[in-house]
């Protein structure tokens, strides 16, 4: 009996460990989302939440635009150096977009490159209309190719995920997706994955922050709407192995960021894939017929208004929720692994530094035209910059002589007193006005023995003019106390 005890005990701590470990695991959702880590090359499902509920999918829609236009260039349709005009519908679109006027061409690799960086809204529908020739053809060749995938969730009406009631998809389709862009076109994938991009002087950094962050991250694309939240499909590699991760409906752009980067360690063998039940592979995973939950109150409500755009200013590093289940992971797996990651603050750093790939109007250029194309459009934007200064500027002095013009005149008391009657200087003013008169020496002594006395002397010399400015000062002083 003595001798069964220790096991007993060890039986139970071993209990006791391994529900913290589900636990920890777990993840207990503050609001909608959606989470999903797969295998790259087995389509393997590591970890899912809410995987198959049909979702908004926002800008990571360009997956698909990009998917299927590189297809087309792949198969000799088009090439990269096509070149393709904005036309009045690409360049009306809403932000984020580059802002061509209409009539400006583009080739279709300087147009993915800003679609997939900057998440430009106007590019996607020039590819679209480059390819498809109409936003409508081209949305019909993405459903074709969805349901080619096998993406039975997804739907398209436009190229770049701005708000639409028939544009939805699910964490599993775009993780179908992110596979049939790795799988399919391999010679293409740095468009998923380039840092940033130069148009001129404007450098814009990729919005998905893993990249130059997180180790071994190598692509994919980000989204927001309101409706959706916080969009991200990531990918990374790691000791040969490579994952992709989904997050759909994160509470900021970081937020997105952090989740992902936890999901990713999780499936990189943190020594806890014996605790992870089998889950089958992607494409076995059962549809929900269901709605597609609308974030719009939580997202975008009182203070949190925001455009349909994936510009997202927030840097707040996570969630209370997000930043718990990090620290109790790295605890729990200290003794498991080599190198515990933090991602909140891998995140939170700086990315590495990398040089901005340019990007350019018109036809395809290299070497001395390419540097001179840069040139000249940084000049362009110098110019134009140095136009918007000089005419604030010529307006300035318009509204300067009016009060100069004012301050020759009769209110020139008025302004002194009010600029300064907190801090009396008026017995310093009224000297100046009074030194034709009375001796310096006397001006002197009044203010030094009684500041508040200099003011009904100056008033009995000139009756007119002196007595408003009491008046004046006594307001401003009534004023700016309930201002402070």
């Amino acid at each position: 009996m003595h001798l069964l005890r220790p096991l007993l005990r060890a039986s139970s701590l071993n209990l006791i460990l391994l529900a913290t470990a589900l636990a920890v695991i777990t993840p207990r959702a503050v609001h909608a989302e959606a989470l999903l880590v797969v295998e790259a090359d087995t389509g393997k499902v590591l970890q899912a939440d809410n995987a198959t509920m049909p979702w908004y999918p926002a800008s990571v829609t360009k997956i698909m635009t990009a998917y299927v236009t590189l297809k087309a260039v792949k198969e000799g349709r088009l090439s990269l150096d096509t070149l393709l005009t904005v036309s009045p519908v690409a360049a009306s679109q809403s932000p984020s977009k580059m802002g061509f006027p209409p009539g400006t061409q583009v080739t279709v690799d300087n147009a993915l490159k800003m679609m997939m960086v900057k998440s430009a809204n106007d590019m996607a529908v020039v590819l679209a209309e480059g390819v498809g020739g109409s936003v409508d053809g081209f949305s019909a060749m993405m459903n074709q190719t969805a349901l080619r995938l096998g993406m039975t969730q997804t739907s398209y009406v436009n190229p770049n995920g701005l708000p639409a009631d028939g544009q939805i998809t699910s964490a599993r389709d775009l993780a179908m997706l992110a596979r049939a862009v790795i799988r399919d076109l391999p010679e293409y994938e740095y468009f998923m994955q380039i840092p940033s991009i130069r148009y001129g002087r404007r450098v814009t950094q990729n919005f998905n922050k893993l990249i130059g962050r997180y180790p071994g991250a190598d692509g994919f694309k980000t989204g927001f709407i309101c409706a959706s939240g916080y969009n991200l499909v990531a990918s990374a590699t790691r000791n040969g192995k490579r994952l992709i991760a989904v997050v759909l409906g994160a509470s900021s752009g970081q937020a997105r960021a952090v989740r992902a980067a936890q999901l990713l360690e999780r499936g990189f063998g943190n020594g806890l894939s014996w605790l992870t039940p089998a889950l089958g592979t992607v494409d076995k995973l059962v549809p929900v017929d269901a709605t597609p939950p609308n974030l719009r109150d939580e997202m975008c409500n009182g203070k949190r208004k925001r455009p349909a755009t994936d510009e997202d200013p927030d840097i707040v590093a996570s969630n209370g929720n997000t930043s718990t289940g990090e620290t109790a992971v790295n605890f729990f797996t200290a003794g498991l692994q080599n190198h515990p990651v933090k991602p909140a603050d891998l995140l939170a750093a700086a990315a590495e530094p990398s040089e901005p790939v340019p990007v350019y109007t018109g036809p395809t250029k290299t070497g001395p035209a390419l540097i001179a194309a840069v040139a000249a459009e940084a000049e362009k934007q110098a110019s134009a910059k140095r136009g918007k200064k000089s005419k604030i500027a010529a307006k300035k002095p318009d509204g300067a002589a009016a009060p100069k013009a004012e301050a020759n005149a009769k209110p020139a008391a008025k302004p002194a007193a009010v600029r300064h009657a907190n801090a009396k200087p008026d017995a310093a003013a009224k000297p100046a006005a009074s030194a034709e008169k009375k001796p310096a020496a006397s001006a002197e002594r009044k203010p030094a023995v009684q500041p508040a006395a200099a003011k009904p002397a100056a008033v009995g010399d000139k009756p007119a003019p002196k007595p408003a400015k009491p008046n004046a000062a006594a307001k401003p002083k009534g004023e700016n106390k309930p201002a402070g």
